[in-house]
Order: structure tokens, then sequence, then C-alpha cells
């Protein structure tokens, strides 16, 4: 029998936080449902295992992820509340508590989802990468586990951005003493949802956030990734090398609308330049799809417009009246089977498109 939970019943930060129970962990750590008393809410607190707090890189990288979503206040990026070090050396994290599933686990339950359900949280998350690269924050592990579907104002399937422990920010968003953790040649991220420059361990730029956006709504869509592979490896030297098989080709007797196809292959293009100038075009060019547009909208041809960031704005599908939650996490510390995807961190030697061969480490984290 596995000991006792050291935190959970513990007060901390001088009282100001109950840890009530464990409702998620990780190879990272361990996320908690706490009760602020003061404030009379239940809030999520995400502490790194204190066993890990004395590596710089993970501790860092747990860091990062708290100071970059605490620039952030886009109401589809988790928030934060308050993050640093408990009197025991652990480092912990207090954000809000979230409600519901990963958009991993909704489309696993549910199976793909109609372009009405599909498009209208995917043009709110582009709104809270959007402010994310305007800080000079990349997200860089965009995957569905990190997209949670909650629920607010009555509106079904909201989107939330979490777990930015990845993320790329510039050196005045680096605290002196941090660990820098994207040098070039390095690649960190989920295989298959990986950019082509970013599987070559080249310097990324936002444009490596949209190209694993569109992965993301191309597997919500048809239940399947854009290439057929069976290892790590393989999605990488595919999304460098391969050209994606097409939306419309992916799904038998399924028909997209032409402008979705195209959309879709400007986001997953090769070389970044040809893909949206932002977040904010790509959202715009899927909310032309919603209105029943043919052709890209002049937002999308260098005439910028904001992106909504809030539900009344997007036409997100309304709650049947019996619905509930059936889970309550406030971070993506849910692991996956052993068999499907995995955190990796690969030190690319060399890479050469064509016949060549590439030379790669690969280290797994977690399962």
């Amino acid at each position: 029998m596995p000991p006792p939970d050291p935190f959970i019943g513990r007060d901390i930060l001088n009282g100001q936080f109950k840890i009530l129970q464990k409702i998620g962990s990780g190879g990272m750590g361990a996320v908690y449902k706490a009760l602020q008393p003061e404030m009379n809410r239940m809030v999520g607190v995400k502490i790194l295992h204190p066993k890990l707090t004395a590596r710089k890189d993970l501790a860092s990288r747990f860091r990062r992820e708290a100071r970059a979503m605490s620039h952030l206040a886009h109401p589809n990026t988790v928030k934060v509340f308050l993050y640093g070090e408990l009197e025991d050396g652990s480092l912990y994290i207090v954000m809000e508590l979230l409600e519901g599933k990963n958009l991993n686990q909704t489309a696993r339950s549910e199976g793909p989802f109609s372009i009405e359900r599909a498009l209208p949280p995917m043009v709110l998350v582009c709104g809270a990468l959007e402010e994310a690269h305007q800080q000079g924050i990349i997200h860089r592990d965009l995957k569905p586990e990190n997209i949670f579907m909650c629920q607010s104002a009555g509106m079904k399937d909201y989107p939330k951005v979490l777990d930015f422990g990845l993320a790329k920010v510039t050196e005045r968003e680096m605290r002196p003493g941090s660990v820098m953790l994207t040098q070039e040649g390095m690649v960190f991220g989920t295989p298959e949802f990986m950019s082509p420059e970013q599987a070559q361990g080249k310097t990324l730029t936002p444009a490596t956030d949209q190209y694993s956006l569109a992965v993301i709504l191309y597997e919500v869509l048809t239940g399947k990734l854009p290439f057929e592979a069976k290892s790590a490896m393989e999605y990488l030297s595919l999304h460098v090398m391969s050209k994606p098989i097409p939306l419309s080709a992916r799904v038998p007797g399924r028909v997209f609308p032409p402008l979705l196809d195209k959309i879709i292959d400007q986001a997953l293009a090769k070389d970044e330049a040809a893909r949206f100038g932002s977040m904010a075009e790509f959202g715009a060019a899927l909310s032309a799809v919603l209105a029943g547009e043919t052709a890209l909208p002049a937002a999308v041809a260098g005439v910028r417009a904001p992106l909504p960031t809030l539900a009344s704005e997007v036409s997100l599908p309304q709650l049947p009246e019996a619905a509930s939650s059936s889970r309550e996490v406030s971070d993506t510390l849910v692991a996956r089977p052993s068999n499907t995807r995995a955190l990796i961190a690969v030190a690319v030697a060399f890479l050469v498109v064509g016949a060549a061969a590439a030379l790669i480490a690969v280290k797994l984290f977690g399962k």
C-alpha cells in the first residue's frame, strides 16, 4: 500500500490554502484541489515533486510555466493566481480550478467533432495564443491534452489553454539564474504535433504553435492524424519531409468545405513563411468557414481583425439542461497509455531532407 500523500489535508502558505485531495499526477508533479477560505473558492494547486526540485532544468521549466502563465490575461488561458516556493522547498502554482475534460479525453469518448462544434473553440484558442505571442511567449507543446474543455456562462466546449511548461520566452521574461531550455539543435515537445522546424531543432517562431493547432484541429475533425506513423521517430520524419494526407481524403464519406481544406493545408505548410501571418489570421480564417464563406476574409489578407475574447462573441454550442461535468482538474497531468503519445526531448545531431540518414537521440519523459 503506497504511503499517504503528505500534502493532503495540509495548510500551506500560512493557512491561505488547505489542500483537500489529489486530482491528477504525472512525472513532473501532482495537482491538488484546495480551499482558499479567505476568498471562499476552490483552486488548483500544482506542486513539483519534491525530489525533483534539486534538478535545475526541471525547476526552471516549472518556474517558466508559472511565470509565462502569470503574464497572460486572456479568458481562454488558465488563470494563475500565485506561484513560488513552499516552506519545505517544494515549488507550487496556484491556478483556477477547471471542471470538465481535456480535448483528448473529450474526443476519445465522443468521437470526431462536427465542423460546427470543432471550430468555435479553436477560434478562441487562437485568441489565447495570439496574446501569448504578442508577449513573446511561444507554447511549443500544444496537443489535445493541453486544451481543457470546460463550461463557462452556460456554454459547452469552452477551451482553456494549459501547460506552458515548455514555453519559449524572450530573454526579458527570464529571471536571473534561469536555465534556458531552448538551445538551437534541441527539440522539446510531442512528436505527433511538432512543426517541421521544431522537429529539426531550429529556432522557433509563433508559426510553430499554428502548425500544432492545425494538427489538433485535423485530429478533432477526423479522429486521425495527418500522417500514418508507428513511432515518434517516424512522426518527426513525416512532419519534415512528407505532405499531410488531405483532410477531405481522411474520412470516407465525409465532405469538408473546400475553404477548410485550404486553411488546414496552409497552416500545415512545411515553410513557416507560407502559413498564416499570425494566430489572429488563422482564427479569422476559421471564423470565415463558420460564417459559410467560400474565400478567405480581408483580415487574412493583411488587415488583421481582433479575435473574439469572450464566449458570447463566438457561436458556441449551448449546454443541454442536464449536462454536468465528470471530473475536476486544473492541469493536464493525465497519463496516456504507454502505447500512445509520449513527451520527448530530442537532441538533433543532423537531419538531412531526402535520402540522407538522421542521427537522433531520444529521451522519453513519463509514460
